[in-house]
């Protein structure tokens, strides 16, 4: 009896369908019609995300508050979680219509994911509602070396709109953004990242005298604590470094991917301004065969990619 049924289960076990491992689903899709996917990460890296994450759930638990919305969104974003975010952020301005924060952190990951009309949509609200002072200092998801919080609400809603008309290629819009993120840009760290932006607006509407009075704000003496990629830009831009140096990253930066991307975009965004398109196309390329699929020279890079190739 024993030995039937051992066999009937061992015929059971080989007529039966192994299980089946889910393949991981795309967190977006390019404007390539790309697919990208959440990426891999060192043990402690993921940890501490994952613990982050769990902070912020048990925080919204027990005060869905606007801000616990927003934490909780951002932590399912750096998680490379891009549609729960938008989802929780969409849910918190169901509660709270008025939240300029929540529309600001919306139109962001609405970036993330290639979709500018939502963004723009997103950011113009957030700037409507807004006041424009006092300026509030943002608290840092990833904080800085000095883990000292750099940029403001105000600043951060205009920066990302502009980036958003600019991904568009709605330079004039771009322009009307940046030059009001330039007033809310209090240090140097802001200064920098908007003045980059607004000096690659004016070259791309083929302004040169704009574009070179911008280069004016950028000083030698500048203390930059996060934005040493778009300082590093702004020198190439005014002759002060040759633009393939930029290419060229040291393995000791904290992000090689990261800075890449951020400096590769602006390096090739400079070879066409300066007509040489078929270098912009071959350094963009470069840029988007990186991994920082969420970095806004990565996407700056493929959007251009997109437009060139039309």
């Amino acid at each position: 009896m024993y030995k039937n049924l051992f066999f009937l289960l061992l015929i059971l076990s080989a007529c039966s369908t192994p299980e089946q491992k889910s393949e991981p689903a795309p967190v977006l899709t390019g404007l390539d019609g790309k697919q990208y996917f959440e990426p891999g990460r060192s043990e402690t890296a993921q940890a501490k995300l994952d613990s982050n994450l769990n902070v912020a759930r048990k925080n919204f638990e027990a005060d869905p508050s606007e801000e616990n919305y927003i934490w909780l969104g951002r932590r399912e974003a750096y998680l490379s979680h891009y549609k729960e975010a938008i989802g929780i952020f969409t849910e918190g301005l169901e509660k709270y219509p008025d939240s300029y924060k929540l529309f600001r952190h919306r139109g962001h990951r609405y970036i993330t994911i290639r979709d500018f009309p939502k963004a723009i949509a997103d950011l113009q609200m957030a700037a409507s509602l807004m006041p424009r002072q006092p300026l509030e200092i943002e608290p840092d998801g990833q904080p800085n070396k000095l883990n000292k919080p750099l940029s403001n609400t105000q600043f951060n809603v205009w920066y990302h709109l502009g980036l958003a008309h600019y991904l568009k290629g709605d330079f004039e819009s771009a322009e009307k953004a940046y030059l009001q993120c330039l007033d809310a840009s209090d240090n140097d760290d802001l200064i920098t990242a908007t003045a980059d932006w607004l000096y690659m607006t004016y070259r791309r509407m083929n302004r040169p005298e704009e574009a070179a009075k911008v280069l004016e704000l950028i000083r030698e003496d500048m203390n930059i604590i996060e934005n040493d990629s778009y300082y590093l830009r702004l020198q190439m831009y005014k002759g002060m470094l040759p633009p393939d140096d930029l290419l060229k990253v040291s393995g000791s930066n904290e992000d090689v991917d990261l800075a890449l991307a951020t400096q590769g975009y602006g390096v090739g965004n400079w070879y066409l301004c300066e007509a040489d398109t078929t270098r912009a196309t071959e350094i963009f390329k470069q840029v988007t065969a990186g991994k920082q699929f969420a970095a806004f020279g990565f996407i700056a890079a493929e959007a251009d990619l997109f437009r060139l190739q039309q």
